[in-house]
């Protein structure tokens, strides 16, 4: 599943903005100043430049929000007060038999109200995620000819490195810089291709992906048991050899924060996200109605529920809206790794979750379906899991 796009649950948002805006997606924009090739900040790609970096506008000090940036007033982050302590699920009294079935109680309750759950007692090793955080920023800071070799328009390459999500479409750019590293197992198949510049970035991610990937199966087990999936273990070997992807986050301090966002609304397509992320606060979830925003418990995992384990529970495990916000003090530093089936793979409601009380609720659906989505002009004007609902089907 090497070619699934990057950051492709947010396309539906990027081709919502190119089809809500005047501005045409396909731009050319002037230098910002400098000097030569070494110092420019935008690269030529067929008729239009890409911006290399949201970075290297932080640094060069700009009081400003450059207009392509700023969003319209009502898709602004407004005051976003509202603030949110997620539930907490400890794995170290999952792995208790004395406590397991409290603790599965737990994650099921969390799973079904917010779509979201912070980690912790996960036993990955603090040095490990200080690891991957510090190679992490020392991406984002090297000079931008260094970052820049990894750039590429084509959403679909396994490594990536740019700005916003797609430039070519999107007709608001969102402040934040990724580095994309497709991770499928088994993983070494997958290193060989990542940066080695740093010159660690290949030995630290790869056991950051590792590790993660072990917490990931550990936590779909516990909900597919919490599901009451009898038949689970042909699907956990699914999982153990199916799609992985890390993306590193850089959100820089913003000029204006209330005009933009680092990331818009947005689901997840995926069975379940792992979040990590430094000490400053961003990640803010949708929860009745409301943008809250997380309070990051340290050392913890952040995760959420995915379209495709909505779909697989029927309904009954929520793919929640969240957004990032950025601040115009502190910059944030963030790694996301996405977990889900092998790409050919067709996903549809378990058999245990259908019953005369609960029909069905979603169509089957599979990467091909996605991509044809992706194209279609239903992306406008709903998500791609909306897309997949049967109508009339009451979803509580």
């Amino acid at each position: 599943m090497a070619t699934m796009a990057d950051d492709h649950h947010l396309q539906q948002a990027a081709e919502r903005n190119a089809a809500n805006s005047k501005v045409a997606p396909m731009f050319i924009m002037e230098s910002d100043g400098g000097g030569g090739d070494d110092d420019s900040s935008m690269r030529e790609e067929g008729s239009y430049c890409l911006i290399k970096s949201v970075s290297h506008l932080s640094d060069r000090g700009f009081t400003s929000l450059p207009e392509r940036y700023v969003l319209p007033a009502s898709e602004r982050p407004g005051d976003g007060l509202g603030r949110v302590r997620l539930p907490v699920v400890d794995l170290e009294r999952l792995r208790d038999p004395a406590y397991r079935a409290a603790v599965i109680k737990g994650l099921d309750a969390a799973c079904h109200d917010y779509g979201f759950f912070q980690v912790v007692n996960h036993g990955v090793d603090l040095e490990v995620i200080t690891g991957l955080l510090d190679v992490a920023r020392r991406f984002f800071e090297l000079p931008l000819p260094r970052r820049a070799r990894y750039m590429s328009a084509d959403v679909r390459a396994p490594v990536r490195y740019g700005t916003s999500f797609n430039q070519a479409k999107d007709a608001v750019l969102f402040w934040r810089d990724f580095l994309k590293l497709a991770s499928c197992q088994p993983l070494h198949a997958s290193v060989a291709s990542w940066p080695d510049d740093p010159a660690d970035l290949r030995e630290v991610a790869a056991r950051y992906a590792m590790a993660n990937h072990q917490l990931f199966m550990e936590i779909v087990e516990a909900a597919l048991e919490a599901l009451g999936i009898a038949c689970r273990h042909s699907l956990l070997q699914e999982l153990a050899v199916g799609y992985s992807q890390l993306m590193l986050n850089c959100y820089p301090a913003c000029p204006q924060p209330e005009l933009t966002l680092g990331l818009p609304p947005h689901s997840d397509y995926c069975i379940f996200t792992l979040l990590l992320q430094d000490q400053v606060e961003g990640l803010q979830v949708m929860h009745h109605g409301r943008w809250l925003t997380v309070d990051p418990v340290p050392g913890s995992f952040i995760v959420n529920v995915g379209d495709h384990l909505e779909i697989y529970s029927n309904g009954r495990y929520k793919s929640k809206l969240h957004r990032v916000r950025v601040n115009s003090s502190s910059p944030r530093i963030s790694a996301a790794s996405f977990h889900s089936l092998p790409a050919e793979r067709v996903i549809g409601p378990a058999a245990e979750m259908v019953d005369e009380r609960n029909p069905r609720r979603y169509m089957d659906t599979d990467y091909a379906n996605f991509l044809a989505f992706l194209a279609s002009a239903e992306g406008k004007h709903k998500s791609f899991l909306q897309s997949r609902k049967i109508q009339q089907a009451d979803i509580h």
